[in-house]
C-alpha cells in the first residue's frame, strides 16, 4: 500500500548526500539500503521484509566506530547517512492517508512499526555501547541526527491510535524509554527542552522535522502528525515555551480550525496550553491574544457540547491575558470585556437550549463567569436570572448536574451583586421553592445523596436571599399563594 506524505524523501539514487558519496563499503551498503527502503517496490510484501532484514543484519554486523565514522574525506558522512536511514525509516513506518487507513491497512502499519522499532533499538543500542567504550567520540553526532526521527517514530506509535496494535505500542515504548537512556535525559520534557540551562534541547528539531506535514496543504497527509505535535507541545512548559511561539501558534489555529470536531478539540487543547504556558506579554505582542480570541470564540456558535467545554476553559484563562491591554480610568463607566461578550452570547444559547449535555456544558461553566466578573456581573442580571429560574424547572437527570451547577451560580451572583437582589425577591423565592417541593415529592428519579446535596443548596440559597432582602423572606412567603 502506498504511502503520501510531504516530508521530504531522502534521496532515491545510489548516493546518500548531496556533494558528498561514502567512499566506505559500509556507507556502500547504507546507500543501497536507502535506496530500496524509498524505492516503490520495497513497500509490498517480500521486498518490504528483506531491506528490513538486511538493514537489521548489516547494523548487528557492524562495530561500533564504524557506524559512527566515516572513512570518506568528511567524518560526518556516515552519522548524517544514518539520519538519512532514520527519516527514512520513520517515513516508511508512518500510517497512511485518514482515508486510506481502513480495514487490513492499520495492521499492515502496526507490523511496519514493530519492525522498524526492532531496527531502532539495535541503532540505539550501538549508539549506547559506543558510549560505554569511549573509542568512538563520533557517536554524540550520529545521534544528534537520529534522535529527531527516532522520537517522531516512538511518539507515532506508542500513543493510542487506530493504526497501532499491543507488539507496536511495546516496541515504541521501548525505544521512547531508550532513547531518552542514551539522550541522558530522564523525561521527555528534558529530552525537549534541555535538562539544564546550558543544555539546548531538541524541541526546535523535531518542530523542524514536523515543519513540512503542518502546513494547510499537507498537516492531513499524515494523520500522526497532528498528534504528534499535540502531544509534544503538551510536554513542553513555562519558561521555555515562549521561545518557540512563532513556531507553535500557526499549526495550533491551524488544526482548531478544521471542519471535524475532533479536530477543533485538539488545536483548542493546544491554544490552551499556549495560553497556559506563554507569558501575557508574548501573547498581547502583534495583537496575538485577539487572534487567539477571535479563533475560539467563533467556535461558541457550534452545537458541540465537548467543543464548548474546550473553548470555555481556554477563554477563561485568556481573560486576564486580555485585559491586561485595558486601561481603565475612575470615574468613567468602566468598558465591557471580552468575557462580558462571551457570557452575554452563552447566555443567549443558554434560554432556548433543550439538549441536555449542552445545558450541563454551559450550567458547568457559569460559575466561573461570575466570579471573573465580580460586581459587574449586574450587566447581565436580567438574563442571568431568567436562565436560572428556567434552568432550575426542568430535570436534568440522576446526577442534576445543571441545577446543582445553577444553584452555584445563584449564590455566587446574590453574594456579588446583593443590592440589586431584594427586587428580584418574589421571583428568585418561588423558584426556589418550587425546586424543592419537585425534589421533595420526587420519590425515585433522583438518588439520595444527589436529592440532599440539592435541597442543601437551595436551603443555602434561601438564607443569603433573606439577608439580600434584609430578612423579607418569611414575610413574602407567608403572602405566597400556594405553589
Amino acid at each position: 500500500m502506498e504511502q503520501d506524505s510531504s516530508r521530504e524523501s531522502p534521496s532515491q539514487e545510489g548516493s546518500s548526500l548531496p556533494g558528498e558519496r561514502p567512499s566506505s563499503a559500509l556507507g556502500q551498503s547504507l546507500s543501497q539500503v536507502l535506496h530500496r527502503l524509498t524505492s516503490q517496490e520495497s513497500r509490498r510484501g517480500k521486498a518490504r521484509s528483506a531491506v528490513i532484514q538486511d538493514l537489521g543484519a548489516l547494523i548487528e554486523a557492524t562495530e561500533c566506530d564504524q557506524l559512527f565514522e566515516d572513512s570518506g574525506t568528511s567524518p560526518r558522512g556516515m552519522p548524517e547517512m544514518l539520519g538519512q536511514v532514520a527519516k527514512a525509516l520513520e517515513k516508511y513506518a508512518a500510517p497512511p492517508k485518514e482515508q486510506q487507513g481502513r480495514g487490513h491497512g492499520h495492521s499492515e502499519v502496526a507490523e511496519k512499526a514493530a519492525a522498524v522499532g526492532v531496527l531502532f533499538l539495535k541503532l540505539l543500542g550501538k549508539v549506547e555501547a559506543a558510549q560505554n567504550s569511549m573509542l568512538c567520540p563520533t557517536w554524540k553526532i550520529g545521534l544528534r541526527h537520529l534522535a529527531g526521527p527516532i522520537y517522531i517514530f516512538a511518539v507515532t506509535h506508542s500513543l493510542e491510535q487506530p493504526w497501532t496494535s499491543p507488539r507496536s505500542h511495546d516496541v515504541a515504548g521501548e525505544v521512547l524509554s531508550l532513547l531518552l537512556r542514551v539522550t541522558q535525559c530522564g523525561s521527555v520534557a528534558g529530552f525537549l527542552h534541555g535538562e539544564n540551562e546550558d543544555e539546548k534541547g531538541r524541541f526546535t528539531v523535531i518542530m523542524e522535522l514536523l515543519k513540512p506535514d503542518l502546513n494547510k496543504e499537507s498537516w492531513k497527509k499524515n494523520p500522526a502528525t497532528k498528534h504528534v505535535f499535540s502531544w509534544t507541545l503538551q510536554q513542553v512548559t513555562r519558561p521555555w515555551l515562549n521561545e518557540h511561539l512563532e513556531r507553535i501558534l500557526p499549526p495550533s489555529l491551524l488544526i482548531s480550525d478544521d471542519y471535524q470536531t475532533e479536530n477543533k478539540i485538539l488545536g483548542v487543547h493546544c491554544l490552551h496550553h499556549v495560553v497556559l504556558n506563554v507569558p501575557a506579554a508574548d501573547l498581547l505582542q502583534y495583537n496575538r491574544a485577539q487572534v487567539l480570541y477571535h479563533a475560539l470564540f467563533n467556535h461558541l456558535y457550534t452545537p458541540e457540547y465537548n467543543l464548548i467545554q474546550a473553548v470555555l476553559l481556554c477563554l477563561l484563562d485568556l481573560f486576564p491575558v486580555l485585559e491586561k491591554g485595558l486601561h481603565w480610568k475612575g470615574g468613567a463607566a468602566r468598558p465591557t470585556t471580552h468575557c462580558d461578550e462571551v457570557l452575554q452570547l452563552i447566555l443567549t444559547h443558554m434560554e432556548p437550549e433543550h439538549r441536555l449535555l449542552l445545558r450541563r456544558t454551559y450550567a458547568r461553566n457559569l460559575p466561573a463567569f461570575v466570579k471573573r466578573l465580580g460586581i459587574l456581573t449586574v450587566r447581565h442580571l436580567k438574563r442571568l436570572e431568567r436562565v436560572i429560574i428556567g434552568y432550575l424547572e426542568v430535570y436534568d437527570g440522576p446526577e442534576e448536574e445543571a441545577r446543582l451547577k445553577i444553584l452555584e451560580t445563584l449564590k455566587l451572583l446574590m453574594q456579588y451583586a446583593w443590592p440589586r437582589v431584594s427586587c428580584r425577591l418574589v421571583v428568585l423565592l418561588k423558584a426556589l421553592l418550587k425546586l424543592i417541593c419537585d425534589v421533595a415529592k420526587d420519590p425515585n428519579l433522583t438518588p439520595e445523596p444527589v436529592k440532599n446535596t440539592l435541597l442543601e443548596e437551595a436551603t443555602d440559597c434561601l438564607i443569603l436571599l433573606d439577608h439580600c432582602s434584609q430578612g423579607q423572606v418569611k414575610a413574602v412567603f407567608e403572602s405566597l399563594d400556594p405553589i
